[in-house]
């Protein structure tokens, strides 16, 4: 063990580590103190010193304290540090204030003023397997008076050192910003003075998170708690150069292992941050093998910046180990696609057709014949199957009701490859797209976040929301292993599929094979080699309930065991359509090509496959990852094993069998 003093002298002053504040000098004027609490009046407070905070080094742990220990008035000492024996690699340390203990017997007599007094505050931590510092015990509490001397001290700071502070580098700044510690309580429009329930302002340029007195500490708090009692639980918080909290990103260990599975297809779901909802928040949300939305991962932001939403895919992006999803859905907004195209360049971005359907009402009700327009824009988007189809019903549209020159049809026009049906055929949207009148994604929050929802309010009811969604998931699980779907035909299709899809995928798919007898006619149309088109004619319900005949036109390949249908339902839905299978059926064809039967619907599809498993692709040095594929095959025997109490008991030995090859590795080391 080694003792060292660690004084704010001009000598030992760490350069800036202090969110980008470093330790600017405080105004000259006389420094009045909250009699309460010993802190000075209107300054920043930071976070108070909590177990399980984490820092990325010991440096960033030691700078924080510091940073803390100014604010509240005292000066730290390095009581103790742990070395490793041939390494020397510090593993464990406590810093602790500068009257800590006593003085030795030997020293009493000098003329140096006393300062010791026994001070128990400290706080001890240790590096974890994670290679992060972590606190494990903390005491706050001092006996003896703060405050005073230590900005006295601070103001005598030379010229020279400030100049080292504030020239310290944007990444290291930006570094220092992401600290998990840091935080300082905005109130209300940062005024802590402000009333709580006062409405408050939206920034066009927010640098900071609209939050009520006490909003910082709760959120930080709760971060903290679930970071102790969720493994791989994984946090970052954002703040500006004033110390304020601008954005927050987490994502708890179900959510990660849902990003590996149903990471492929993501909406962004703002409505909170654009509708200016009390909680800005903004959820990345995913749809799991039951066609059920699951939570990919969420964030609370400062404003619907560019800046803030880079932030956020960043941080999203951090704790997926770079896999970027293949399609991407959001409203329309310049901000959203900027980032993403900054953040996710080979993802596919498209606008949510939902979004923009809910919007026609506001953009369109004002005009002369609305109800005609909103019934041609509605055939235009849902019923055109060619893009020279759907730019000519948008002509016509236009210039019949004269509105070529509306702004938001206008703009709607020149996006219309990022949303409009008949551009995205060649996307995979895994059942998220809205490609038919009708289809729904639900909000993954939806009944537990309103306009008015404060932020604590909102916490509380984050778990409870997460906790429902996992039992909604997990009875599914159970109904659609333990359970056979009726079958409703004799269609071999049929009943392929209800062997191998869960419940609820299995009935939408189920839907089309029953759809099968509404088409009445199959022919073929052109013969280019191994590839044949057919026409498909359907009946459906048009207009006014009356009966038309509508005409699809299906490519099949029979040597490649390929079948495209121009609705092109396999890539908005993720199954074939109806018009697919009347011609594999006309073909003679009993089965579904395997490249048409994914594994993302299947019933055991958690339990077959685990993603980044294999030793080929471990990377020597990435503990992180080590730690994330670990604890991803480790989550397949927990779900297992909560089925019953036989596998509960299979899945508990496993888990001790493997736990002591693991110590026999151990000890063979040593």
């Amino acid at each position: 063990m080694e003792e060292e003093e660690a004084s704010l002298s001009n000598d030992q002053l760490p350069e800036g580590k202090c969110n980008g504040e470093a330790l600017k000098e405080r105004d000259s004027g006389p420094t009045e103190l909250d009699g309460q609490n010993g802190l000075p009046e209107g300054k920043k407070e930071f976070v108070a010193p909590a177990v399980g905070m984490e820092f990325e080094s010991y440096d960033d742990a030691y700078n924080y304290y510091n940073c803390y220990a100014k604010e509240v008035g005292f000066r730290v000492r390095v009581k103790n540090s742990w070395f490793k024996r041939n390494s020397r690699e510090k593993y464990g340390a406590v810093l602790c204030c500068s009257s800590q203990g006593f003085k030795r017997i030997k020293d009493v007599n000098r003329l140096r003023k006393e300062t010791r007094t026994g001070c128990p505050a400290m706080i001890r931590m240790r590096v974890m397997d994670s290679k992060r510092w972590r606190v494990l015990e903390v005491t706050l509490e001092h006996n003896h008076l703060l405050g005073a001397k230590i900005y006295k001290s601070i103001k005598k700071m030379g010229s020279g050192t400030k100049r080292k502070l504030q020239s310290s580098s944007d990444a290291e700044v930006r570094t220092i910003k992401l600290y998990r510690a840091l935080v300082i309580d905005a109130g209300v429009n940062g005024n802590p003075n402000s009333n709580a329930r006062e409405v408050r302002n939206f920034s066009e340029h927010p640098n900071q998170l609209n939050l009520r007195k006490g909003d910082s500490q709760a959120i930080y708090n709760y971060l903290c708690r679930l970071q102790l009692t969720n493994p791989n639980f994984f946090y970052l918080m954002d703040l500006n150069d004033e110390g304020h909290l601008r954005n927050v990103f987490w994502v708890d260990s179900h959510c990660r292992a849902s990003c590996g599975y149903f990471g492929d297809v993501i909406y962004i779901d703002n409505t909170c941050l654009s509708n200016r909802y009390e909680t800005p928040l903004v959820a990345l949300v995913g749809i799991n093998h039951h066609g059920q939305t699951v939570l990919l991962g969420c964030g609370l932001l400062a404003g619907e910046t560019s800046e803030c939403y880079t932030w956020l895919f960043k941080a999203w992006l951090t704790c997926m180990s770079g896999q970027c999803p293949q399609t991407i859905i959001t409203d329309r907004c310049k901000a959203l696609q900027n980032a993403i195209a900054e953040v996710f360049p080979k993802s596919n971005h498209r606008f949510s057709l939902l979004h923009i359907m809910k919007k026609v009402p506001e953009k369109l009700g004002g005009l002369r014949n609305y109800d005609a327009i909103r019934k041609t824009f509605v055939k235009a988007v849902y019923e055109t199957l060619k893009v020279i189809e759907f730019e000519a019903a948008w002509g016509f549209m236009v210039q019949r009701f004269g509105i070529t020159d509306h702004e938001w049809l206008r703009s709607l026009y020149e996006d219309r490859d990022r949303w409009a049906p008949v551009y995205l055929k060649d996307i995979f949207f895994a059942g998220m797209s809205s490609s038919r009148p009708g289809e729904n994604v639900s909000p993954f929050f939806e009944k537990y976040v309103h306009k008015q929802t404060p932020v604590k309010e909102f916490l509380d009811k984050y778990e409870l929301a997460l906790q429902k969604k996992h039992k909604e998931e997990t009875l599914a699980d159970i109904e659609s292993r333990n359970s056979s779907p009726t079958l409703r035909t004799r269609c071999s299709f049929e009943l392929q599929l209800s062997k191998l899809y869960t419940r609820e995928i299995f009935k939408r798919f189920q839907f089309e094979v029953e759809e099968m007898y509404s088409c009445f006619s199959t022919t073929q149309l052109h013969v280019d080699g191994p590839i044949i088109i057919f026409l498909v004619k359907e009946r459906v319900l048009g207009e006014g309930n009356r009966r038309e005949i509508r005409d699809y036109e299906v490519l099949y390949n029979r040597t490649a065991s390929e079948v495209r249908c121009i609705c092109s339902c396999f890539n908005f839905c993720g199954y074939l359509c109806r018009h697919a299978l009347c011609v594999l059926n006309f073909n003679g064809v009993e089965e579904i090509p395997s490249k048409y039967i994914l594994s993302r619907w299947k019933k055991d599809y958690k339990r077959l496959y685990v993603p980044d498993q294999g030793f080929n692709n471990v990377d020597v040095v990435d503990r992180i990852q080590w730690f994330n594929q670990l604890y991803r095959s480790a989550l397949q025997v927990v779900e297992e094993g909560a089925i019953s109490l036989d596998h509960y008991k299979v899945a508990l030995q496993a888990f001790e069998e493997s736990l002591n090859r693991v110590h026999e590795v151990e000890e063979k080391q040593e």
